[in-house]
């Protein structure tokens, strides 16, 4: 009988170690014919058949419909792909000025988003309760079901530890606060012993060049430096194309060092110029220094004064092959990006070419997005063949 029940076991075993075989290999290319997945994933017809009739059965794989127009002679080959709308992420971003939402389904389409301003003197409690309040109702605008969104990443000023505990001098009352275990007992429905994890927190400038690697201005090169502009300045930084968080999540926060002065860099941008109704100060700021106007271009000197130095020394340590400027002052760039460049010169080896984000004030929700369906990932394909 033991025997027996081993041997049952071990069959189980292999019949799931063959659907996420299968299933890793529609992911990562769809659609396929039933032809291509056996000689793809080196399994027989069958067995690959009978895994596509688990992953249908559980909504994860279908068939792709044929053209009409498509008149290919004899019977044509059936072709199955992953469903990307089986389920959804959702990425948030809350700072101290504004909260973006994005939500996603599998491949990482966005299907909605949604910004709103926040008062930077709001409190850690109330800021929280807004997000809260802000998911649900993201997500009862879109009629979106709760158990549809398989993961939720939100992107927080402040240092994030791999326990998803904060460390923020932004907003001092998240310091020691687990904010994702709190996400999630605050979710409709949560019952006891719901799935750690289902709510992820990371830092906002690791999220934003996790979103430059994926869809931005960095996803050819693997040694990368982020610098977060704009309120405040913070960086981050991929090696061999990974992010590096560093043992407690702190790897990059050159801005916390007084010495360097990126701490009060924002102070720079600070413009007492004409405004229009509506425009913001960086782009009343932007306005003038394209003009020539000369109290624009000291601001933006001093600016690019006070963040070069924090970028040199990233620089020395890590001999990025790119910097990628993101943020609020992105669109300072045209004007930034030479004035730092000539800075760097005579504190570094070499310059490593700079570039300007192009994801405009979604980066960091965009990384969160790519967090959580990396979360997403690793449940549904990192199975015993991982």
């Amino acid at each position: 009988m033991l025997r027996n029940e081993t041997r049952g076991h071990d069959l189980a075993s292999l019949r799931r170690l063959n659907t996420t075989v299968v299933l890793r290999a529609l992911h990562r290319r769809s659609p396929q014919t039933l032809a291509e997945l056996a000689t793809g994933t080196g399994l027989s017809r069958p067995t690959v058949e009978s895994a596509l009739e688990e992953l249908a059965a559980h909504g994860w794989a279908g068939e792709v419909e044929r053209d009409e127009g498509e008149r290919a002679p004899g019977r044509p080959a059936r072709r199955f792909r992953f469903r990307v709308e089986a389920g959804r992420v959702v990425g948030a971003d809350i700072g101290l000025h504004k909260m973006v939402l994005l939500l996603a389904d599998l491949g990482g389409t966005v299907l909605a988003a949604h910004r709103e301003d926040i008062d930077p003197e709001l409190g850690g409690a109330a800021r929280l309760d807004l997000l809260r309040r802000g998911l649900e109702g993201f997500l009862d605008a879109h009629s979106v079901r709760r158990d549809t969104i398989l993961a939720r990443c939100v992107g927080v000023p402040g240092v994030v530890d791999s326990g998803g505990t904060i460390t923020s001098h932004v907003i001092p009352e998240w310091s020691g606060v687990g904010l994702g275990q709190l996400l999630t007992d605050g979710e409709p429905g949560h019952m006891p012993g719901h799935t750690p994890g289902h709510t992820l927190v990371e830092n906002d400038v690791n999220l934003a060049v996790l979103a430059e690697r994926w869809q931005g201005a960095a996803t050819l090169a693997g040694d990368v430096v982020c610098v977060l502009t704009g309120h405040r300045v913070a960086c981050s930084l991929t090696i061999d194309g990974r992010l590096h968080r560093g043992r407690r999540g702190g790897a990059g926060e050159l801005g916390l060092l007084p010495l360097l002065g990126m701490n009060t860099a924002q102070d720079a941008l600070s413009w007492k110029g004409a405004r229009r109704t509506g425009e913001s100060e960086v782009a009343a700021l932007v306005r003038a220094a394209d003009t020539g106007d000369p109290r624009a271009l000291a601001a933006v000197a001093d600016f690019a004064d006070r963040i070069s130095p924090g970028i040199a020394a990233l620089a020395l340590a890590v001999d990025p092959e790119l910097i990628v400027l993101t943020g609020g002052a992105t669109p300072l760039g045209g004007h930034l990006v030479p004035l730092i460049e000539e800075r760097l010169r005579p504190l570094t080896l070499h310059v490593p070419r700079i570039a300007l984000s192009t994801l405009g004030g979604q980066g960091v929700a965009i990384g969160a997005v790519r967090k959580a369906l990396d979360q997403v990932e690793a449940g549904l394909l990192g199975g015993p063949a991982a």
